[in-house]
């Protein structure tokens, strides 16, 4: 991940539910796949390994998903790619109160936080009050918005 990479907070216990979630939902697949393909013998070892594979790759990601800051910027990990993005190269940071269209209706989905470039664009960085990781410490989502603008800050004025 690099050198001196931090996050700034301590993953939430909802990461546990959503690991153990997604090994029963795993388990369920590899029993409908045996069941419907009437596999036997190693047929069953290939899909359970595959299976499994798949579970302990999706886990490190899901323990490793988050906001990490260093002197040099700041590193996104998202389940499926990871993103680093300079402090140089970023204007501000801020809170942003995410809401999303389903027809006429607008559903709020809670406060986020938002990186935004030099050149105008916004970055998502996976940080939501709502979250598995700040859902039931909503404090914690406040200090983690404030440790990264703070870290901004003091590189932009060095």
């Amino acid at each position: 991940m690099g050198e001196n990479w931090i996050r700034p907070y301590t993953p939430g216990t909802g990461r546990w539910l959503v690991i153990a979630w997604e090994a029963g939902a795993l388990a369920f697949l590899t029993w409908a796949t045996v069941m419907q393909f009437d596999l036997m013998g190693h047929g069953v070892r290939a899909v359970a390994g595959l299976l499994a594979v798949v579970w302990a790759i999706g886990t490190w990601r899901i323990l490793q998903h988050g906001v990490y800051v260093s002197a040099d910027g700041v590193l996104i990990r998202g389940l499926v790619r990871s993103r680093m993005v300079r402090w140089q190269e970023i204007a501000g940071v801020r809170l942003h109160r995410a809401t999303h269209r389903v027809g006429p209706w607008e559903i709020e989905s809670g406060m986020t936080v938002l990186i935004e470039r030099h050149d105008g664009g916004t970055i998502n960085t996976e940080l939501w009050a709502q979250g598995v990781d700040f859902h039931s410490r909503p404090k914690l989502f406040r200090a983690v918005y404030h440790e990264i603008r703070n870290r901004h800050l003091a590189a932009a004025g060095s």
